[in-house]
């Protein structure tokens, strides 16, 4: 079912695109991230991983609303990459995604790359 947007028009229901590239996945979220989807993220990247991948890349420009739980998320993968020798980046998604990372001091502490 899709959610009507305040414009009228109707919003996509959330899903996680992954796009594997050797040893590299692009794991892209399209939608709210938030309680209800993060663990989703949370478990595709934990697939990933188990899956021998040991880059992992967080693609955040079709993300449309990010809460703390979707940063939750995000902080524990980039903790996680740094104790076990994982290698996790983050693309960077709207100014109103971003605003969060700012708003918490996080910017500094995770990797973003270009898309």
């Amino acid at each position: 079912m899709q959610t009507p947007l305040s414009d009228g028009r109707d919003q996509a229901p959330f899903h996680c695109e992954v796009e594997p590239r050797r040893d590299m996945v692009r794991v892209h979220p399209v939608g709210e991230v938030d309680l209800a989807t993060a663990p989703e993220i949370e478990a595709q990247l934990g697939d990933l991983e188990a899956a021998g991948f040991k880059h992992l890349v967080l693609d955040l420009t079709d993300v449309s609303f990010l809460d703390s739980t979707g940063l939750r998320v995000i902080l524990a993968w980039d903790a996680r990459s740094r104790a076990d020798g994982l290698s996790f980046s983050v693309v960077p998604g709207p100014p109103t995604v971003q605003r969060l990372f700012e708003l918490t001091g996080v910017t500094e502490r995770l990797t973003f790359v270009d898309g």
